[in-house]
């Protein structure tokens, strides 16, 4: 319950800073006559989007397993980071296809507005605003061990970079004069690229993750060398990994000796859970099939 109050409470942060920055660059966009900055409005609208995708899916991730979710609910946490990766990878599009139009407009004879001082400063105080909710962010996504959260702080980070392209086409528009004109929508593909980028990584981790992909290999070789050398377990092979949303799920096979008793061989299992989960979280799913060896004594 904690972790779910935290999560709500960076959220919330967020999503009020969206909303403000929001406002402020549609307005700055539209009066200063700037198509990078009404793109930059564009993506701060799909944070704010976001954030209320983190609010909702991070409510239900947090309810316990029941009859029908054995593992529990944890999925529905990664299912919010790609919708957050399709959402940001919607709005790339859509700013790279506009900002392509002015310019190929351009091309054709077509004279551009210079953007006013409005929109220069209005991508100036989302580059600050954006990095600070950032850090803010991403220090407690790594606390809460909290992947959409994770992924929402980098959706605030990717605004800031593509604030700081937003400002250089937009501060070329304006200090340059009438022929850099060009420089605002040129920016504006440019902030768009950057989002395709950082919504790739998303959907990547995202999708992986519902198509159970497994643990990176450096998390599986450390659990291979860890069960190896616990006394008394040999051999532990069949490993399978994935993640639950923020949790791990882990299933090995290990040999023990085959004269041990049967309480003795499920003490031994048991002692490999635990030290499992004390490595890797509490919640996490370890299930551990023993396998008989030949004693030393028949050998």
């Amino acid at each position: 319950m904690q972790r779910e109050k935290e999560i709500y409470k960076v959220t919330l942060v967020g999503g009020a800073v969206n909303v403000l920055l929001l406002l402020f660059k549609f307005v700055a966009g539209i009066v200063g006559h700037s198509a990078a900055m009404i793109a930059d409005a564009a993506h701060s609208f799909s944070d704010f989007v976001t954030d209320i995708i983190v609010l909702v899916f991070v409510k239900i991730s947090n309810k316990p397993q029941d009859k029908s979710h054995d593992y529990g609910h944890g999925k529905y946490e990664t299912l919010a980071l790609t919708l957050i990766g399709v959402a940001l990878m919607a709005v790339a599009i859509g700013i790279i296809v506009k900002g392509a139009m002015k310019i190929a407009g351009w091309a054709n004879g077509e004279v551009l507005e210079a953007p006013g001082m409005l929109a220069f400063w209005a991508a100036i105080v989302s580059i600050v605003l954006k990095e600070a909710v950032y850090r803010y962010s991403i220090i407690k996504a790594r606390k809460l061990n909290s992947k959409a959260v994770e992924a929402n702080a980098w959706h605030h980070r990717s605004d800031a970079l593509s604030s700081i392209g937003t400002a250089v086409g937009i501060g070329g528009a304006i200090f340059l004069g009438e022929r850099w004109t060009i420089l605002d929508p040129i920016a504006s593909v440019v902030v768009g690229a950057f989002i395709v980028k950082v919504a790739f990584d998303l959907l990547r981790n995202g999708i992986g993750d519902l198509m159970e992909q497994s643990l990176p290999d450096e998390v599986e070789d450390e659990i291979i060398q860890m069960v190896s050398e616990l006394p008394g377990v040999t051999d532990p092979h069949d490993l399978r990994t994935r993640r639950i949303g923020n949790h791990y799920a882990i299933e090995l096979h290990i040999l023990m000796d085959g004269d041990l008793t049967l309480n003795e061989a499920h003490d031994k299992a048991s002692e490999v859970e635990d030290m499992l989960r004390q490595r890797y979280g509490e919640e996490t799913h370890v299930a551990v099939h023993v396998e008989p060896k030949e004693s030393e004594s028949k050998a």
